[in-house]
């Protein structure tokens, strides 16, 4: 097979519809990872693992990267959390702890393994990071979602100037998808109000039918990964292209 794909979060939204994508071409080999568990077969490998978990994810490591002569290298991060909605002063702390070990820690140590495996390669190699508008965001009851992600957006910049600097070769996106009809949107819809100011605004996303599809955003994902010579910034938001 020519290309590999690691995909996080690939049993449900926006990564089950870049799975379905990506495992209908042959010439690719799909290293999925996600917490409920799937049958692998063909050219799909599963890992069913926690990314909250970093000492497990940390042991399983060698399991994500299969010995190939690939010509394409791709990682993408798309497992996320949104938390526990509530205002600051009546989080959790294992909560606080987990968002960023899933939305930050994981990526970090999956590209960290990633650049390690990958970085004198002469293939082509590509990391996309999942992100969100609510990076750039301060949203009332989203303290971890948004600063985890910024966390992300940061994390990704700061791998693509080391790629550059040392010759890496390697190409990293924090990518937006917009907001997409997926069970994290159903999350956010639960809240209390008194915890979310935005309820009722999320709310009227999915009467109106304002939500985008996980299809239409795989097909984004998938637009960016074959025209990488039209992206040029690190961080890039679906809307716009």
């Amino acid at each position: 097979m020519k290309n590999l794909f690691i995909l996080t979060g690939c049993s449900k939204g926006v990564g089950k519809a870049l799975l379905e994508v990506l495992l209908a071409d042959a010439e690719n080999m799909v290293v999925g990872v996600s917490r409920s568990p799937m049958k692998g077969a063909g050219n799909f490998k599963h890992l069913t693992l926690d990314l909250a978990n970093s000492e497990e994810l940390s042991s399983k490591l060698e399991e994500l990267f299969p010995e190939g002569n690939y010509e394409k290298a791709v990682m993408i991060n798309n497992a996320g959390w949104i938390g526990e909605i509530a205002p600051i002063g009546r989080l959790d702390p294992a909560g606080i702890a987990k968002i960023h070990a899933v939305n930050v820690v994981a990526p970090a140590i999956l590209m960290n393994a990633f650049v390690h495996r990958f970085a004198s390669g002469a293939l082509k190699k590509t990391v996309v990071n999942i992100s969100s508008g609510a990076a750039e965001k301060n949203m009332d009851g989203w303290s971890g979602y948004c600063s985890s992600k910024a966390a992300l957006n940061r994390l990704t910049g700061v791998a693509q100037e080391e790629s550059d600097l040392k010759g890496y070769g390697i190409r990293y996106y924090a990518l937006s998808p917009g907001i997409v009809d997926t069970p994290m949107q159903a999350d956010i819809r639960s809240a209390k109000e008194e915890d979310f100011s935005n309820l009722n605004k999320f709310k009227s996303f999915k009467e109106n039918q304002e939500l985008t599809s996980p299809d239409a955003v795989a097909k984004k994902v998938m637009h960016l990964l074959e025209h990488e010579e039209e992206f040029v910034d690190v961080l890039q938001d679906v809307r716009k292209f």
